[in-house]
């Protein structure tokens, strides 16, 4: 991995998981909101991100890109249901429970449109768009 902009999109794809992952332990662990189980698949679709991009950064390795591209990509479809569950009245009404915290529920709302699923969806779609734009530069060089 010789091209400096794919070490930039992997680094901000990095710096993306990273950011993330400390969001949603700040949100559990600091202010005490307990996530829902979407949010629990969420995370573990995020916080191995922070590590394998970090290693393909450390090892010079673009082929990262293909495992956070599929990490990202089923991410941010969890996250935009999860979103569209909490959004649009005809799936929230007859969303199925799911554990002691209703995925319907929103800890936050900033703006009136920001919510914890809107935040990780946010990150998702960062770190996909790196992972195309890799894909995209490792053809052109090839």
């Amino acid at each position: 991995m010789n091209n400096k902009k794919i070490e930039n999109l992997l680094v901000f794809a990095w710096l993306t998981s990273l950011i993330a992952t400390l969001g949603s332990l700040y949100f559990s662990q600091i202010r005490m909101f307990e996530p829902c189980t979407l949010c629990w698949y969420q995370r573990i679709l995020m916080y191995p991100l922070v590590i394998v991009i970090l290693i393909g950064i450390i090892q010079k390795d673009a082929k990262v890109a293909l495992y956070s591209l599929v990490f990202s990509l089923v991410g941010f479809l969890l996250s935009t249901y999860h979103y569209a569950l909490q959004n649009l009245s005809f799936l929230s009404e007859t969303a199925p429970a799911c554990g002691r915290v209703p995925c319907t529920g929103q800890y936050i709302n900033w703006l009136g449109f920001i919510t914890i699923p809107f935040l990780a969806g946010t990150a998702f779609l960062f770190i996909f768009i790196c992972s195309l734009l890799v894909f995209k530069i490792k053809k052109e060089e090839a």
